[in-house]
Parts: C-alpha cells; structure tokens; sequence
C-alpha cells in the first residue's frame, strides 16, 4: 500500500509541474504565434492587393502601417496600406493597395472585423471588394444606395450593410488622406 501512495504521488507531482511548465510556454508563445499569424495574413493580402508585386518593404510612421510594394526588376508598383476604423459593430481592419501616384485603388483586403454575420460581413465577399479595383481615389471615393456606380470615384453599397459598406469607404478614404499628409512623405 505504501508502495501504491509514493506511486501516485510521484506522477501527481511530475503532472502538477509538467502543468505548470506547459502553462508557461503557452503563455510565452501565444502572442508570438498570434503576431506570426496576423504578420502572415498581412503578407498574403499585400500580394492580393497588388498582383504583380514580387516583393515589398515596410514604411512604419507614426503608427502607420505603409508598405511600398515593388514588381519585376524592382520597378515601384505602389503601397499597401493598413488602416482601421469603425463599422457597424466593432473595428474593421484593411489592408488598401494603391497606385505609386496614390490616385487609384488597385484592390482592398479585409484583414479583421466583428461584423453581424450575413450582413455586414459581405464586405469580405468579392462582389463588394471587386469594387475597388481600379476605382479612382481622386477625388475622393464616394459611395451610392439602390444604383450602379455613376462616377469612376463610386462604390454601391451592400443592401442590409450599409453601415458597414460606408465604413470601408471612409476607412480606404482616411488612410489615403493620412498617407498623404505624413510628413515627408514622397510619392
């Protein structure tokens, strides 16, 4: 019987510690794997935003996330932005491509948000999205309900979404007007 107690014993307390030492590198590694992560999905949607990009480099400024993005024989295609704001629920992070003279949107990418499933989440799906490929930024991109878009400068927004329709619009809108006025910055 003494015999069977050091027996448990023992594996109790290699389980507490073997625990314990788990727990810690859990708690050590989950942000690095997060932050992995999000750098990955970044990455991805910059060449989605810019298909002809073969490499880019990052350009952080005042909190601003700006990548400028290079094609073939390092020729300078344009930038890749990261911007948020808020939706109709919670914040909504994209990532905007844009011409190297920033006058056009050459595609946007939604890398996070807390949209009502359904409805604002349609800002994810191509239809929506498709809209601004090629949309001019000059002036700026306005948005139309129940009509095509008249101007080359229009988005339609999404029946049922329109909150969070409008939001993308003024987000891909801020993040242009920021990228502008940093200082020093040269196109």
């Amino acid at each position: 019987m003494k015999k069977v107690v050091q027996i448990i014993a023992t594996l109790t307390l290699i389980g507490i510690v073997s625990g314990g030492i788990l727990s810690l590198i859990n708690a050590w590694a989950l942000p690095l794997i997060a932050k992995n992560q999000q750098q990955a999905a970044t990455e991805r949607a910059i060449f989605l935003v810019q298909p002809e990009a073969v490499r880019y480099e990052l350009i952080e400024r005042d909190d601003f996330l700006v990548y400028r993005v290079y094609g073939p024989q390092d020729k300078p295609l344009g930038y890749a932005l990261v911007h948020s704001g808020d939706g109709y629920i919670g914040p909504i992070k994209l990532l905007i491509g844009l011409q190297e003279d920033l006058k056009t949107v050459t595609g946007i990418e939604v890398l996070d948000m807390t949209e009502t499933p359904g409805l604002g989440t349609r800002i994810n799906d191509e239809p929506f999205k498709g809209q601004f490929r090629g949309i001019s930024a000059d002036p700026m991109i306005t948005w139309i309900r129940g009509a095509p878009p008249m101007t080359p400068n229009q988005v339609q927004v999404i029946t049922g979404a329109t909150i969070s329709a409008r939001a993308v619009v003024d987000i891909v809108n801020e993040s242009i007007q920021k990228l502008l006025l940093l200082e020093g910055f040269q196109p």
